[in-house]
Formats: C-alpha cells, sequence, structure tokens
C-alpha cells in the first residue's frame, strides 16, 4: 500500500482498527515520506540481502525494505498492529511477520529460518527507552548480522556514534565501538513523526565487526571495566573503579601507573585500546 506516510490515508486505517498510540511502547509513526526509502538504501536493503526489521508500526519502513531485499522479517511485539500490516503490506509475499517481543525472541532462529543463504541487516525505527538494551542485544548475541541500522534519539546517536577519547564518549560507545564500526546517516526532525516526540531523532548505522579490534584477558571483566569506570563521571577513573569494581583504591592506582596513564585522567579521555589495557591489568585484583 502506498501513501503510508499521509496523515489522512494513517487516521483512516488507525480508526478503522480502533488503534490508538501506546506511550508505554513509545509509538511514533513515521509520516515524512523521504526518511524510509533513505534507511532502506543505506541499511542495506539490496538483492542478495535479508532484512530483519525490529518494530514495524503500520509497515511505512517495512514496504520501503520489502521492495529492495529479498526477504523481510519483522518483529512487532504490539499485536493489534498484525492486523493493520497484514492489510497495508498484502502486495508482498517476501515479508514475515512475527508477534514478539525482540528482547525475548529467539533472533538467531528468526534469522536461520528466514535468511538462510544471505547476508543479513538489520533495521528499525526503535523507541528512545529501548535504544541501547536491543542494540546491545543485537551485538552481544553476536548474531550472523552485518549491519544494524537504526533511528534513535539525536542525543544517543551522539553518544553511541562518538568517537573514543572525546566528551561525549560513555560506556555504550565504548561497547559500541568494540563490535562495530558506527557511523551517523542523517538528522530526522521531530516533525517526521505522529504523534511528534519531543527531541529530534537520527538514523546511525552499525558495521559489524567479525573481529574486536582489541585483545582483551576476560570479555565480561573489560565490559565491566567500562561501565564502572564511567558509572560516576564527575569522579577522577581511579575513584569510579574502586568504587564499582570493589577493588582498594591503592591496588587500582597501581593498574592505572603500570598502564601508563595519569593519575588524573578521566573516563571520558581513554582510548580502546587502554581500556583493554586497564582491564587486564585490573584482572588479577578480581581473582
Amino acid at each position: 500500500m502506498e501513501n503510508l506516510t499521509n496523515i489522512g490515508v494513517i487516521k483512516d486505517i488507525l480508526e478503522r482498527y480502533g488503534f490508538s498510540f501506546s506511550k508505554g511502547l513509545g509509538q511514533n509513526f513515521l509520516i515524512n515520506p523521504s526518511v524510509c526509502p533513505k534507511i532502506a538504501e543505506m541499511g542495506n536493503a539490496a538483492s542478495g540481502w535479508g532484512v530483519l526489521e525490529i518494530g514495524a508500526g503500520i509497515g511505512v519502513l517495512t514496504h520501503e525494505l520489502a521492495k529492495r531485499a529479498d526477504k523481510v522479517a519483522v518483529v512487532e511485539i504490539d499485536g493489534r498492529l498484525i492486523p493493520i500490516l497484514n492489510e497495508t503490506l498484502a502486495e508482498h509475499d517476501n515479508i514475515t511477520i512475527i508477534n514478539e517481543d525482540v528482547m525475548k525472541a529467539d533472533l538467531a532462529a528468526i534469522i536461520r529460518e528466514n535468511f538462510s543463504g544471505s547476508k543479513v541487516a538489520v533495521c528499525a525505527n526503535l523507541p528512545y527507552y529501548i535504544t541501547s538494551p536491543v542494540i546491545m542485544l543485537l551485538l552481544e548475541s553476536r548474531l550472523p548480522i552485518d549491519s544494524i541500522t537504526v533511528m534513535v534519539q539525536k542525543e544517543a546517536g551522539k553518544r553511541i556514534c562518538a568517537g573514543m577519547g572525546t566528551r561525549d564518549a560513555g560506556a555504550v560507545t565504548a561497547a559500541v565501538r568494540y563490535f562495530s564500526e558506527p557511523r551517523l546517516l542523517f538528522d530526522v526532525s521531530r516533525g517526521s513523526f505522529m504523534p511528534s516526540p519531543n527531541v529530534d531523532s537520527c538514523v546511525i548505522r552499525l558495521d559489524v565487526r567479525r573481529e574486536p579490534p582489541v585483545s582483551v584477558n576476560d570479555e565480561k571483566f573489560f565490559f565491566r571495566t567500562v561501565r564502572g569506570a564511567f558509572s560516576q563521571r564527575r569522579k577522577n577513573l581511579a575513584n569510579s573503579l574502586s568504587a564499582s569494581l570493589g577493588i582498594p583504591k591503592n591496588d587500582v592506582s597501581e593498574a592505572i601507573k603500570q598502564t601508563g596513564l595519569s593519575m588524573n585522567i578521566r573516563p571520558e579521555q581513554l582510548s580502546l585500546d587502554e581500556f583493554a589495557a586497564l582491564a587486564d591489568a585490573l584482572l588479577i585484583y578480581c581473582r
């Protein structure tokens, strides 16, 4: 169905099905006709590719993905949208709609059953409240996916795509860069949605790495160290890590010295390599 970004068409569909927006699910449907084609084009929806979409809304992005990719599998948590999607996407025979919570779904099985032999991309217009959990689920699960292209809150996108060692860097920055190469694609104004959110958005793409850019002795402890370092940003690194990891400050200070870092350094100043070296130096105090 065309014209899915037309407000009149959207209202007619929603009224016929008695649908009302859920604040709890963070639902904001795209009404800017130029956005979804760009996401599809820049998000690897193409011949030879399968696309896993998270959250379909009324199918605006799904429609664009299905026109370009070999196959689209949609995971949509809101059961009220399933009959709407069956109508709006009726012209496509390469779409599978799965009514599940993405945080609980067996994504590996969904990918295996739908995209055998294809490269796999993920595309999504994510609710703001679940952006980081979904992205980290996709990355940490080490699913057989090549890229993740998502619409996120502009400030969140800025943090996710920040360079290590910059003011905007945080724990999610380090984690995302460990698993992928992120980049900001384009901004999307708040007026592009119905209902309109209170903030602007952006679209980012994460190209998934086959291997991490740094080597660590204990991956789980590495991420504990990163999260701990950023848990109290106003404190210096030694104080933050001592409090979060439960390691005496003297031992943390010794590990920082061994890594060749300044005692006054703050977590946002560290590179990924320095975090890796620091985590390895701290690991001996946790055994």
